[in-house]
């Protein structure tokens, strides 16, 4: 993590996700309808989703940029290889 840049602002959807597995865990106990199931584990890959895509914008203003403001070629190669491949990761939906 490049530092001055803190995830920690996601912890409460983390923990709203959290609450929703949670939730997902006590329908399949209750063996509640599958569709009623399925919509919730929609919801959960949605709201994950929506963080993953915020901490990977914050990686590209933090350490990116940064990296690229030191002018240091062989840091921000790498830097952007780890972003291509989490994105290419996420589009083939591995991730």
């Amino acid at each position: 993590m490049h530092k001055g840049t803190s995830h920690l602002k996601q912890i409460p959807q983390m923990k709203k996700i959290e609450g929703q597995v949670r939730g997902i865990i006590k329908m399949i106990e209750e063996e509640r309808y599958c569709i009623d199931i399925l919509h919730q584990f929609k919801a959960v890959q949605s709201a994950l989703n929506t963080v993953e895509l915020k901490i990977l914008k914050s990686h590209v203003e933090g350490c990116l940029k940064d990296s690229i403001k030191c002018k240091d070629s062989d840091r921000t190669q790498e830097l952007i290889d780890e972003v291509m491949d989490i994105v290419t990761k996420v589009k083939k939906g591995r991730l």
